[in-house]
């Protein structure tokens, strides 16, 4: 933008570029506007990052001097050359890129213009980093059925400080010689799978998958292999990172060891089978190996024979018989180093004389049958198994010994593995192998020791947290010890192989052993616990004792090992809890149910038993027991989950408190006192526990009826707390009635100002108790004999009417009844009143007791406000009810009492007392239809209640009636 038509402008690569050490890298640049022909020439120079100022020259499209001595060397052997894309662009090629390229690059253009005007050269900057990028597979040779699953495995990692991606593919080659790859499933840069075009309809079938397993791993799955996927597998990976233009540019490519995959049909009757006459040869030696076709009818069949070394075609026969060697193999084959030919049909045989280093591998013969000669396109494919075969050099003497410290062990402990290598005489490499006792055919790689002594682990075992941090440490010269600090299940067990291999001049050679371990699971050994006791049922205050015995097949000093104590009081709650846990460590952790065990639970251990032992037990410890023992897998680096657990029988326990010893006197009595006296019933305890505290209830047997219910008087607890019973909870009766402790073992009743109301059978149950530790347990209770109160009634009489009445009335009306005293008294007495009611036999209840000192008492506060006793006259003690309501239906009676003051300051005593005659009320519901008259009564009459109160008479009941309403 704002250049104007003939301005030269040179363009280059914009950067930072970030390329890495050791890979092929272009750069381009173009110039545009300039004036002259159409093929331009180019100058590329560079500043380095010592030297910024000063300019480096490399190399010229138009003078072959230019460059400087330090890159002359580099252009003259095309390490570093120009490549024309056209006639105004170019891309500087630099085909092994090293540290010492990073640095400011400029691309100048000498001018052909007739004047100087525009740009003549522009710059970026390269940056080299290291290639830190990896990909490995180990090459092996498989044999399928066809519609059998095959899975590979591909290791990929990076470390590159910038933002890269990675883009993971596999790939197929269909012979050995075969160049041109073909794309099988890619993992892209974008994360997008992309399938090759002969697999896209298996992969979105699902059959053709790639999943990446871990951080590192990359893994192809085929569902069911067919005869078109026979071939040599690799996997490569690529390293993308994007320039300052926004495009993403491969910096690195990997490519791993190639997988030999072999297909057999389904169904046909193709075997082949390899052997050899010697697999263990020296330098010079001559190797014969036969290859076995077996097949129905074989010899009107039609066989292509492959030999393979190391997945690398060796030579073929063609369904003709025709021997075609390997381009590499064919001078020896000349040279009669060689041979191979056809004995049959069915025996294919390939001899090697005087055999070298490079004959050392695995030697597989592959048959392809075809329909006929001149068709190449396979019926069926099988493939022998490898045969190993070790060439050693002429006076090569090493030998290895495989074995083990540890044949037999628990899970989480350690493998201790030796592989001694005795005869050699050059620097070994050792690799370590497993065979998983799950999948006996496959091999699983360990740790590598390279010659260097440079350690690498197998993807398996990197990560320290499974199997702890592996050593394998080279003990001696000859000895390489491999250490597995910490297994992990049975499938740890199995067979590990070590190889070594001893290399010289370029050649190796390897020998291999193994030896087998056995790694048990806890949980399969069979850990058993059982708890007892010596004793199910303790005294109060007591120790007792509970054991709990483990067994199983293996040493618990060895293993880390918890165990707890669980408990569930009784009554049962319907869950142990936690008592105590003693962990591996020697931690004791108490639980929620530590409050009545903590402090006095001793725990200790002796072999193979575990013992709780229990101070001076109380209630609380009463219930059921049981042990739990929880077994972890040696050297565990955390506890985790336990390998075994196991839970022992159920102990119950009995803790039987102290026997009550309590005598409570049963002497029965009587006391006779005269009305208004005080007096006092006595409760007498003769024998009890010492430090018992008691608690006294006193009763009341009323005199009629004989079956008459018990009334409970007042209750005084340990504490002294008093709880009255319904009859005596009235302030008056409080006052009147107290329990009194007046020894050790003496308690009193004491009834002040006694009536003749008060007569009947007193009795004090008393109950022993006892503080244990944190609470109180009752131990047992006692009743007293009966003590009879009986009055001395005097010899004067007071007449009350005594005739029997009967009242009706309806429900809301005011009743009225009478109790009239007749004849005349000495002014010196008081008289006090109490109105009874009682159905039938029943025993009366008192409704009212007008006291002689004028005071009104109502044991049931609810009545207080419809009972009314008035006295027009001394003598005249008539009771009213308000508003009659249907439960106020019964009989009714009142008793007068005469008393008189003997001197002064002296008690009032009883002189004389009566009963009235009975009366009888019924109630009557007062039908719906006459409400409104009694409404009309109730309606709010102008008056103040004052005034109707000072009225009187039939208006009392109209005075309550609305006051109730209003």
């Amino acid at each position: 933008a704002g250049l104007s038509t003939g301005q030269r402008v040179v363009t280059i690569q914009k950067g930072p570029l970030y390329r890495v050490m050791g890979s092929h890298i272009t750069l381009w640049c173009k110039v545009s506007g300039y004036q002259g022909p159409a093929e331009q020439n180019f100058q590329w120079s560079i500043y380095l990052p010592l030297a910024p100022e000063r300019e480096v020259q490399i190399v010229s499209t138009i003078d072959p001097s230019f460059p400087y001595a330090v890159y002359s060397k580099r252009v003259h052997s095309r390490g570093i050359y120009v490549e024309r894309v056209q006639g105004d662009a170019v891309l500087l090629h630099i085909t092994d890129l090293q540290d010492r390229d990073a640095g400011e690059y400029e691309c100048h253009t000498p001018s052909t213009d007739e004047r100087y005007f525009g740009s003549y050269s522009a710059k970026t900057n390269l940056l080299v980093i290291a290639d830190t990028l990896s990909a490995s597979m180990a090459p092996q040779v498989l044999t399928r059925a066809e519609g059998d699953a095959v899975e590979l495995t591909c290791e990929v990692s990076k470390s590159t400080a910038q933002h890269t991606h990675l883009s993971v593919g596999w790939y197929r080659l269909q012979g050995a010689g075969e160049s041109h790859a073909e794309e099988v499933l890619t993992l892209s840069k974008d994360f997008v799978l992309r399938p090759g075009p002969s697999y896209a309809q298996r992969f979105l079938a699902g059959d053709v998958r790639l999943n990446k397993v871990g951080n590192t791993t990359y893994k192809l799955s085929i569902g069911g292999v067919e005869l078109s996927d026979q071939g040599q597998l690799y996997c490569e990976a690529a390293e993308w990172i994007q320039d300052p233009d926004e495009t993403w540019k491969d910096i690195s490519r990997k490519q791993t060891g190639r997988t030999l995959l072999v297909v057999t049909s389904q169904g046909r009757d193709l075997s082949v089978d390899i052997s050899a006459a010697e697999t263990s040869l020296s330098e010079g030696d001559t190797l014969h190996l036969i290859c076995m076709v077996g097949a129905q009818k074989s010899s009107s069949r039609h066989f292509q024979v492959l030999w393979l070394l190391n997945g690398m075609e060796v030579a073929r026969f063609d369904p003709h018989g025709v021997l075609i060697w390997e381009d590499k193999y064919e001078e020896r084959a000349k040279l009669r180093q060689l041979r191979a030919f056809k004995q049959s049909n069915v025996v294919y045989v390939l001899i090697i004389y005087e055999v070298g280093l490079k004959d050392n591998g695995t030697y597989h013969c592959s048959v392809s049958e075809v329909k006929t000669p001149g068709d190449y396109h396979s019926i069926q494919t099988n493939m022998s198994s490898g045969i190993q075969v070790n060439v050693k050099p002429i006076g090569y003497h090493m030998r290895l010994s495989v074995s083990t410290s540890t044949p037999q062990v628990l899970a989480g402990d350690a493998l201790i593995l030796l592989c001694e290598v005795q005869g050699a005489t050059s620097p070994v490499s050792v690799q370590w192998w497993h065979l998983p006792p799950q999948h006996p055919g496959s091999r699983v790689l360990v740790a590598t020791m390279e010659r260097d002594g440079t350690l690498s682990l197998g993807s398996t075992y990197r990560d320290s947290r499974t199997r702890g941090s592996l050593r394998l440490e080279k003990a001696s010269s000859s000895a390489f010890t491999l250490v597995i600090p910490n297994t992990l299940d049975e499938g740890d067990g199995g067979r590990y192989g070590c190889e070594a291999t001893e290399w010289s001049q370029g050649q190796s050679w390897t020998e291999e052993g193994e030896t087998a371990v056995t790694v048990s699971s806890m949980a399969g050994l069979g850990l058993h616990v059982t708890l007892r006791s010596r004793i199910a049922t303790v005294r109060y205050g007591q120790s007792f004792e509970l054991i709990c015995q483990v067994s199983a097949s293996y040493t618990f000093e060895e293993v880390p090992m918890s165990v707890g104590w669980l408990f569930q009081p009784s009554p049962p709650t319907g869950h142990y809890h936690k008592l105590v846990w003693v962990l591996p460590n020697g931690t004791v952790a108490w639980g929620a149910a530590q409050q009545h065990f903590q402090g006095k639970a001793q725990l200790t251990k002796a072999a193979t038993s575990f013992r709780l032992r229990i101070h001076s037990a109380m209630a609380a410890n009463e219930g059921t027991y049981q042990c739990e023992v929880e077994v972890w897998r040696r050297n565990a680096l955390t506890l985790g989950q336990p390998a075994a657990t196991a839970r022992s029988n159920a102990v119950g326990i009995k803790v039987v408190l102290p026997e009550s010893k309590l005598q409570v006197s049963a002497k029965e009595s009587s006391v006779e006192t005269a009305g208004g006296a005080d007096t006092a019933i006595e409760c007498r305890i003769m024998f009890a526990q010492n430090n018992s505290q008691f608690t006294v209830t006193w009763y009341l047997l009323p005199p009629s009826p004989a079956d008459a219910t018990p009334l409970k008087i007042v209750r005084a607890n340990y504490s002294s707390i008093l709880e009255y019973g319904a009859e005596f909870s009235s302030p008056t009766q409080k006052s009147r009635f107290l329990s009194q402790r007046v020894s050790s073992d003496v308690f009193w009743l004491r009834i002040l100002s006694a009536n003749p109301r008060d007569q009947g059978r007193y009795y004090c149950v008393v109950e022993e108790w006892l503080w244990l530790v944190d609470s109180w347990h009752k131990l047992g209770e006692g009743a007293s004999g009966r003590t009879t109160l009986e009055f001395k009634l005097p010899e004067r009489k007071l007449h009350l009417e005594k005739t029997n009445h009967s009242i009706s009335a309806r429900e809301g009306e005011e009743v009225t009844l009478h109790c009239l005293l007749q004849g005349t008294r000495p002014p010196t007495t008081r008289l006090s009143a109490t109105w009874f009611r009682g159905e039938d036999s029943s025993h009366a209840t008192s409704l009212l007791t007008l006291h002689c000192d004028g005071a009104i008492e109502y044991p049931q506060e609810s009545l207080a406000g419809r009972l009314h006793l008035r006295r027009p006259t001394a003598g005249d003690f008539s009771l009213t009810l308000h508003s009659a309501e249907k439960s106020d239906a019964g009989v009714y009676h009142c008793q007068v009492q005469e008393w008189q003051q003997q001197s002064e300051g002296k008690d009032w005593t009883l002189q004389a007392l009566a009963h009235s005659g009975y009366t009888r009320l019924t109630l009557t519901t007062i039908p719906p239809g006459n409400a409104a008259g009694r409404e009309g009564l109730l309606a709010p009459h102008p008056f103040p209640l004052a005034v109707l109160r000072c009225m009187g008479g039939k208006m009392a009941a109209l005075c309550w009636r609305c006051r109730l309403q209003w």
